[in-house]
């Protein structure tokens, strides 16, 4: 098998090197990812991970948009998808990245085209500000404000770009330019993309790439998140960020999830009727001279509870305390951390790097 080479690395690295976009550079990415998704969903399929990680540069500095493997392909598709990853029971349960999520998705309606163009509202809003939308300190918390529309532009955002981003984060996918009767002609039309010549979209000249540096300056516990997983929150906001919030009519209510397909519906038998899942991350249970994998799992109830993944068996429950004096969490490295009781120290290593996510976490609900 051969694949073609992007040596420009990731959207996302380029995001992260300059902290955030200009709104031309913004334009042009845009605009190839609109003209790629156009011809993917002309195809009859639906990628349903669309981010800054899976847009890849080549050389010159042009967008490819790569990993399929959450593919959902419509029943009119021109092309022929792996069984596996056109089965029915995929297509209402979350595939993806958590910040990136539709809402309908987190309510197990069945995949759209508007999927991918909510996703890529969320993909502009942070190649212009540098972090996705609905960040927050926990998988449940994005989700929250994801269904909630909780959205809050920065003010240095144009009036053209908070206008598409508002209308790619409709809450109806029918809505969103691009998914609606009018076709792609309705999003290339949108005063954001005045200028760009979308017959010779690919002859344009692209940004000029930034490159890889040695290091970067900061906090190491920001810097370790990745900010298109999980986020952090009111740990550290952009400057400018205080400015205009946009809702739909209702959305001021946060609703609770509608089910935890989003975290796979095997975990849910862990759960107590109307407990829901704050986060939920596979780790390493770090002893002497061993390490084992297990699913780690912290709860509004509160419970934090780590569980076989292959016999799917509760191997402990940590007692919860309010009290950080009888209960607390110690981060020693972007992965690693350790839970505190008075009978016991628990080690965990969480290949993610969110060590401090579930500081964050754990912290939030005893001072809630």
């Amino acid at each position: 098998m051969a694949l073609e080479s992007c040596e420009g690395g990731e959207l996302f690295d380029q995001i992260t090197r300059k902290g955030r976009l200009s709104e031309d550079e913004a334009r042009f990415y845009a605009a190839e990812v609109v003209d790629a998704l156009e011809y993917i969903h002309s195809m009859g399929l639906i990628h349903r991970d669309i981010k800054p990680e899976n847009l890849l540069l080549t050389s010159e500095g042009n967008i490819k948009i790569a990993d399929f493997g959450s593919v959902k392909p419509m029943e009119d598709s021109r092309i022929t998808v792996l069984p596996n990853a056109a089965s029915d029971d995929k297509a209402c349960t979350f595939v993806g990245t958590a910040a990136y999520v539709p809402p309908e998705v987190l309510n197990s309606s069945p995949a759209t085209f508007g999927n991918d163009l909510w996703a890529l509202g969320c993909t502009l809003y942070q190649m212009l500000s540098g972090t996705s939308p609905f960040k927050d300190a926990s998988e449940w918390l994005i989700f929250q404000r994801i269904i909630a529309r909780d959205i809050r532009f920065p003010n240095y955002f144009s009036e053209e770009a908070k206008g598409l981003i508002d209308r790619l984060l409709d809450l109806d996918p029918s809505r969103r330019p691009g998914a609606g009767p009018d076709g792609y002609a309705a999003l290339k039309m949108h005063p954001f993309f005045k200028g760009v010549d979308w017959k010779n979209v690919r002859g344009q000249t692209p940004p000029k790439l930034a490159l890889e540096t040695g290091s970067v300056e900061g906090d190491s516990r920001d810097n370790s998140w990745n900010p298109t997983h999980i986020g952090d929150g009111a740990a550290k906001q952009n400057e400018g960020n205080s400015g205009a919030t946009s809702s739909s009519e209702g959305s001021g209510h946060v609703t609770r999830l509608a089910s935890i397909d989003s975290f796979d519906s095997k975990w849910q038998q862990f759960l107590e009727p109307g407990e829901s899942v704050l986060m939920i991350s596979m780790v390493k249970k770090i002893q002497k001279l061993t390490s084992k994998k297990v699913q780690l799992i912290l709860t509004n109830k509160p419970k934090l509870i780590y569980v076989d993944p292959a016999k799917l068996i509760v191997k402990g429950n940590i007692i919860w305390s309010d009290n950080s004096n009888d209960f607390s969490i110690q981060v020693a490295s972007p992965s690693q951390f350790k839970i505190c009781t008075p009978k016991k120290v628990l080690q965990f290593e969480d290949a993610k790097q969110r060590a401090w996510q579930w500081k964050k976490a754990i912290e939030g609900l005893q001072n809630r």
